[in-house]
């Protein structure tokens, strides 16, 4: 209790002496202060109590003060406290608020003629927006004078994004950011022709961020993607840490973004916490006060000590100064400055309350001699050095440009790039810095798909690391020798180079980059404007065009390829022509027989015309003689008709026999799409696949031609032409009838690189887009490997690398339809197996029929006689085997006998019966075969009959003689001479032989 009763008398006494010193002191200061800020009451208190202990300033005067707090978005309060303060008798009035309620006070204090140092306070931290200019008297002196400096952020930020080259960017600002604040910097970014998008953080970040993926489309989260890579926020440090913290947690950005932030009110540890939880670059400009590093120099100003936990900037209460902390200490030194000066020159004019509300109050008198002494001397404090200007503002404001380098690595070194000030403009580089040519110690993890020639495995080896070879792995070399980087490859999971899938994420090789997975993506990876919202390219090193792979008309293995050069219905044709022929010259010959030579064997009938004509169509001639003028004529017409045929059919056999016919007529994409009975398609769901669809749907770039080829691509949904991956599509042309639309580089090296060159392309001579290393959204790599690109097209390198996998020596013929051959091959023996086989045939027909003709002798006997020998009587063989004779029987007297008789035949004019009486010793009369020669005086009585060949076995009789399609038959004669009695003077003469 007596604890308590010795604090309370305390309390009392120091109340008491309070009372009396601001009674009796003569420095009365008013302040008021936003009542969200009480750290500016807390230092205000500070500098005033440094002050009254200085006795070099005020000697024996002390300063005692006034507090209010108001809201600072209620003008009406702030100014009715001022009121209050006035009435108590200030001899100035400082303020922390911001703008709205200032302009309030500005007013009160050109009336009431009180000096007011207003220190513009921005809202929750937020970057300070210029105040709009109050409405005054003309004439009358601004009693307010403004402590902090003039906004220049919209000069800082123009220095910054002009020094980075920005073109394309997003510019995020905090719910209690005033925009207008910054309306000379949009301006501006206008008429430079940026690409500048603005968007409000709302206080929840994080409902925020979540309706961006609710209500986004996966193309335009991918676009905000690519937008986040360069940003500028005008924020609050706090808002800043909450949204970097947030945007980094959701995978919007990368380590290759950059962001800016700007604040005047940034201090060291909100700086060491955006570096924590930010990747990429961060840049950051804040406004700096400059101080000697000496620690007793930067506390000791002129003849003032100011206090230790305010000016070492190893003190934490130090290092949370804010920055109007900072201006209320220097004003207070300020005014007392001002006051000492007053004091010394005697011209001091005692203050008197004054009130606000009377229509007839009068202003201090004071109060203009007061501003002067204010504005005509400056202090040297926290914020550097404070003074004003003739209208009243402090000229002195320093920005420090700090930065960090682009990685993911958390805690990374923040340095010091440039400093700006009104004066001088900015001080140092703030050139966006790109990565040098040494990039030693960098390690990318690099995807691929394996795609000929491009990507390739060399060796496989068990336990060890593929190796890969190809042309993109020749072109990542040269980036990897010239650059100093190592780089660790592997194929992508699903193998595929990857397509947007109906849920909105992308898969194959673009999927691991989009997923941060790798950071180089390379292969036969074409540019498309899908592909770069989502990730970069580097510039193209190889251009692009589709083309298709058609497999070449091969040496078809035919048997009857000597049938080729005509059609069967010409075949049909010529086979017609000879019987029709064969039977017409029958016909000829029948109505006009021809004279036949005596002892002639020939015969006109139809087998024997048909067998000339055939012969004479083959070129090997007849045994039938024609005499007649009609004949003749008809045979030489048909002999020029065969030498026609023969010779067309010898040259265009030729011509079968050593060309391969041309079965494909496809030589350019229009005929591709123009021919419906050649199928082709391509890998499904690739880039390839997706530009026939556009150019095909796309009314703002339809092409006929790729609407035909879609028609086809996408028949039955994509499905029967289409193939999953580009080696299948290869084996389809290969072995079977397909047509292959692909990159035209990949055809090129497949069909170079066949063993039997059956293959050729077909492709589209302008190349429209190109082969490009992909990486992630914003990578520092992206620039330097562009350049280097450049270089190696430059200097030749890049030809170099092409030969190697597309020489021009070439051994197959890439743009012919037909397989050509070096030199002239021999004939094989498949050009001639039908030949071989049409003999072949030949000789089993002919041997069959053989086997039938001997087994019908066997069967019917040796001597089976024909029908008509049949209806004469028995075959001469059988009458020669049953006729008895004796030696002294001879076929020489028949023949003496025959030829006594053939002077009384030959004087026949008409044609009658031969009588003939068989020989005595025969029961049945041998057979005879006689052929009946007729020289009528009249050669027009002859007739086909007198001159046929007859069987008989009996004399012939004037019956009607039998046709017979035999010629000859001297056998029967010669077996049956012998038997033949020599005939008898009454007999009747033989036939003439």
């Amino acid at each position: 209790m007596k604890v308590i009763a010795a604090m309370l008398l305390v309390a009392v006494l120091w109340s008491q002496e309070w009372k009396s010193v601001l009674s009796d002191s003569i420095i009365h200061i008013g302040a008021i202060f936003d009542e969200s800020a009480r750290k500016d009451d807390e230092v205000f208190r500070l500098a005033v109590a440094d002050l009254n202990l200085n006795n070099e300033i005020l000697e024996t005067e002390k300063i005692t003060i006034s507090v209010e707090f108001v809201d600072g978005n209620n003008p009406f309060q702030a100014v009715q406290e001022a009121c209050e303060l006035m009435n108590r008798g200030i001899l100035a009035l400082v303020s922390s608020i911001g703008c709205m309620s200032a302009g309030s006070l500005q007013t009160l204090a050109d009336a009431m003629h009180i000096p007011h140092l207003f220190i513009q306070r921005s809202p929750a931290g937020t970057p300070r927006s210029a105040c709009q200019p109050t409405s005054r008297i003309p004439g009358t002196d601004d009693y307010t004078l403004m402590v902090r400096p003039p906004v220049y952020l919209n000069e800082v930020i123009m220095q910054v994004v002009s020094e980075y080259s920005w073109q394309k960017f997003i510019l995020f600002y905090d719910s209690d950011f005033d925009i207008r604040g910054i309306e000379d910097f949009l301006d501006w970014t206008s008429q430079q022709g940026m690409d500048v998008s603005l968007q409000k953080v709302e206080s929840n970040i994080n409902m925020m961020i979540s309706s961006m993926f609710r209500t986004m489309r996966t193309e335009e989260l991918h676009r905000y993607r690519d937008t986040l890579r360069r940003a500028v926020l005008f924020m609050s440090p706090a808002t800043a840490k909450a949204f970097v913290t947030e945007v980094v947690e959701t995978n919007l950005v990368a380590f290759d973004c950059h962001w800016i932030l700007i604040n005047e009110e940034i201090s060291d540890y909100d700086l060491q916490e955006l570096v924590m939880k930010s990747i990429g670059r961060l840049t950051l400009v804040r406004q700096m006060f400059p101080m000697p590093q000496n620690t007793t120099q930067r506390c000791v100003k002129h003849n003032h000590r100011i206090n230790t936990s305010l000016c070492d900037p190893k003190n934490p209460k130090a290092q949370q100064l804010e920055i109007t902390n900072r201006y209320i200490y220097d004003t207070v030194l300020l005014l007392a400055n001002t006051f000492h000066r007053k004091l010394e020159d005697r011209k001091w004019h005692s203050m008197a309350s004054l009130s606000c509300i009377r229509k007839n109050s009068k202003p201090w008198q004071g109060g203009k001699s007061m501003l002067d002494t204010v504005k005509k001397f400056g202090v040297s404090g926290l914020t550097s050095f404070l003074e004003f200007t003739d209208n009243g503002t402090n000229p002195n404001i320093f920005f420090e440009i700090l930065g960090t380098n682009y990685g993911e690595d958390r805690g990374r070194g923040v340095s010091r790039l440039a400093t700006w000030d009104p004066v001088h403009g900015l001080n140092g580089t703030l050139t966006d810095r790109k990565l040098e040519n040494n990039m030693r110690g960098v390690v990318l993890q690099v995807v691929t798909v394996l795609e000929e020639p491009f990507v390739m495995v060399s060796e496989n080896v068990l336990g060890k690391p593929k190796k890969y070879q190809g042309f993109s792995i020749d072109v990542l070399d040269a980036l990897s020798n010239y650059l100093g980087f190592k780089y660790e490859i592997y194929v992508a999971p699903d193998h595929k180079y990857g397509s947007l899938q109906p849920d909105g994420q992308w898969n194959g090789l673009m999927g691991e980059l989009v997923f941060k997975r790798a950071d180089v993506g390379l292969s036969a990876l074409t540019i498309t404007p899908e592909r770069e919202s989502v990730v970069d390219f580097t510039t193209r090193y190889m251009d692009y065009s589709v083309g298709v792979l058609l497999r070449k008309a091969e040496r078809t293995v035919d048997m009857f390829a000597c049938l080729a050069p005509f059609d069967l219905s010409l075949w049909a044709c010529i086979a017609g022509t000879v019987l029709l022929v064969g039977v017409l010259v029958y016909l000829l010959n029948w109505l006009n027989p021809p004279r036949l030579p005596m002892g002639s064997v020939s015969s006109t009938t139809l087998y024997n015309s048909m067998w000339f004509v055939y012969g004479s169509f083959v070129q090997q001639g007849g045994e039938v003689p024609y005499t007649t003028l009609a004949t003749r004529m008809m045979m030489g017409v048909w002999w020029m008709f065969a030498l026609i045929v023969i010779s067309s059919y010898t040259a265009n056999l030729a011509a079968f026999l050593t060309i391969t016919r041309i079965e494909n007529s496809i030589q350019s994409l229009q005929d591709l799409s123009k021919q419906t009975e050649l199928p082709y398609g391509t890998v499904l769901d690739s880039a390839v696949y997706d530009q026939v669809r556009s150019k095909a749907m796309n009314p703002f770039e339809r092409d006929p031609m790729y609407s035909q080829m879609w028609r086809m691509i996408n028949r039955t949904g994509g499905g029967d032409n289409n193939v999953e991956e580009s080696k299948e599509g290869i084996r389809k042309v290969k072995y079977g009838r397909f047509g292959f639309v692909w990159d035209a580089a990949v055809l090129e090296y497949v069909a170079n690189n066949d063993e039997d060159c059956s293959f050729y392309t077909v492709s589209n001579n302008a190349p429209d887009r190109g082969y490009g290393i992909a990486m992630q959204h914003g990578s520092p790599y992206r620039d330097i490997f562009s350049q280097r690109i450049l270089e190696l097209q430059q200097n030749g390198d890049m030809d170099i690398l092409k030969l190697k996998w597309w020489p021009k020596d070439s051994p197959c013929d890439l743009y012919s339809s037909v397989q050509t051959r070096q030199r002239g091959n021999a004939l094989d023996i498949h050009s001639f197996a039908g030949v071989f086989c049409v003999l072949a045939a030949g000789v089993v027909l002919s041997c069959l029929i053989a086997m039938v003709e001997s087994w019908w002798s066997r069967r019917k006997g040796s001597r089976v006689p024909s029908k008509e020998t049949q209806a004469d009587g028995p075959s001469a063989r059988q009458a020669a085997e049953t006729c008895p004779h004796s030696p002294n029987e001879h076929p020489l007297a028949l023949a003496s006998q025959t030829q006594n008789q053939t002077s009384n035949t030959a004087n026949t004019t008409a044609p009658t019966a031969t009588h003939y009486q068989p020989p005595a010793c025969c029961d049945i009369p041998c057979a005879l075969i006689v052929q009946h020669s007729y020289e009528p005086a009249n050669p027009s009585e002859l007739t086909p009959k007198m001159r046929m060949t007859t069987f008989t076995t009996s004399p012939p009789t004037p019956r009607t003689i039998r046709r017979s399609t035999w010629s000859t038959y001297t056998a029967g004669l010669t077996a049956c001479a012998p038997r033949m009695k020599a005939p008898t003077s009454s007999s009747p003469p033989l036939p003439s032989i």
